[in-house]
């Protein structure tokens, strides 16, 4: 009753419109811009990552996929003869984009994780895209303090699995990747 507001003209100059949208301003009959420009991107960034992954051939070693894509190896198991908290992301992707979901989250539990997050955040960007919707918006829920303090946990939870699943590498000179360390016995 007192609450409505009176019902204002949309405006008819196209111009205007597209604007109005663009700023995200909703419009009576015009769903706002705004969202689904946001969408195409999380899409786009989301299907390049998606399809780097099955291009990939997973490390039977469960590190080291991401020299791959031309980059160095990781100094970090070189300089402390542990994994990295990333170490085992990419194999993850590689194995989760083909659908290796066991495999991948041997790999790095918090990379299959990711991967499914990025798989969803396909789906739902598409579903925007098509369809205008505010489904999007479940993703405000990723932002809250709460959920990103978990995220953390889970995150170095997953670091601690790699160390604990970690293997020396045989014939590998000391100093890098897994090697023994001085005066170890055989």
């Amino acid at each position: 009753m007192g609450l409505d507001r009176p019902a204002v003209a949309a405006p008819t100059c196209p111009a205007t419109i597209i604007r109005l949208m663009a700023y995200g301003a909703a419009i009576r009959g015009h769903p706002t811009l705004a969202p689904r420009l946001i969408a195409l991107v999380v899409f786009t960034c989301s299907l390049a990552v998606l399809a780097v992954a099955t291009r990939l051939t997973p490390s039977a070693s469960g590190h080291g996929t991401h020299t791959q894509l031309g980059l160095y190896s990781c100094a970090w198991p070189i300089l402390f003869d542990k994994p990295c908290p990333t170490c085992g992301m990419t194999t993850a992707f590689a194995h989760a984009a083909r659908g290796n979901f066991g495999r991948a989250f041997l790999a790095q539990p918090f990379g299959f994780l990711l991967a499914v997050g990025v798989a969803g955040a396909f789906w739902i960007s598409l579903h925007v895209l098509a369809t205008g919707s505010a489904a999007w918006q479940t993703f405000r829920v990723l932002t809250r303090p709460r959920v990103l303090w978990l995220l953390l946990a889970l995150a170095l939870a997953s670091w601690a699995y790699k160390w604990a699943t970690w293997t020396e590498i045989p014939g590998v000179p000391f100093g890098t990747v897994g090697s023994p360390r001085p005066n170890s016995t055989p």
